[in-house]
């Protein structure tokens, strides 16, 4: 099972609820928030360690008692759980976390007008035959967030980040069967997609490896 969790992070915009929830988590998340310059980026930064302490929970851990360490791209994870994999995106007001048993990414993105010509860059081209198959502008424009957060979520997936360029692999849309693959030669994985869109005006996205049964939920954190 696949958790993903999501935090409205407006609401820390309290300075006291901010102070008490900062006191929560450990000493990196604390000094990872206090190096960003702008409020609304600490406020995110603070939302997905909230929901990853949350998330731990279920483990029987808390976010603050935990030990990071970082893959060679720099990908996070849990030095002494192995087992547990998680992964931390944030965009407009919102921060997620998704955990579970298996090696997962994950991205989160506000909707917005004007970026079709960084898809028209960087996209492959059955992506970009897919997002211009309709003629409506804004059924063009969710189509490219929702294959902007499927990538992301792949990159996070591999470990390698943006590492990897966006154009050598293609999220491939396969509407007659209602699935989503990834093509790609990076590795021999099979990557499974799941979309979400509980939260209006985002797209969300979490990408896991080999993984073709594995359940998926979203659950608001509150709180």
């Amino acid at each position: 099972m696949i958790y993903t969790y999501y935090i409205d992070v407006t609401q820390f915009e309290d300075e006291a609820l901010f102070q008490e929830k900062l006191n929560l988590l450990s000493p990196y998340r604390q000094q990872k928030i206090a190096l960003l310059k702008h409020e609304k980026d600490k406020n995110r930064s603070l939302g997905a360690g909230i929901a990853l302490d949350h998330a731990l929970e279920t483990y029987g851990l808390k976010e603050r008692s935990i030990e990071y360490e970082f893959g060679e791209w720099g990908k996070p994870s849990l030095k002494y759980h192995p087992n547990i994999h998680f992964s931390l995106s944030h965009s407009g007001d919102y921060a997620i976390c998704s955990i579970g048993d298996k090696p997962m990414g994950n991205d989160i993105e506000r909707i917005k007008q004007g970026r079709l010509k960084v898809a028209d860059r960087f996209f492959a081209k059955e992506e970009l035959a897919w997002m211009y198959a309709v003629e409506d502008e804004e059924e063009i424009n969710r189509r490219m967030f929702r294959i902007w957060t499927m990538k992301e979520s792949f990159l996070k997936a591999t470990g390698k980040g943006i590492s990897l360029p966006l154009g050598d692999f293609a999220v491939v849309m396969d509407e007659e069967r209602d699935k989503i693959r990834v093509k790609h030669t990076f590795n021999a994985k099979y990557y499974h997609m799941k979309e979400y869109q509980e939260i209006a005006g985002y797209r969300v996205a979490v990408c896991c490896a080999e993984s073709r049964d594995v359940a998926y939920s979203m659950i608001p954190v509150v709180g």
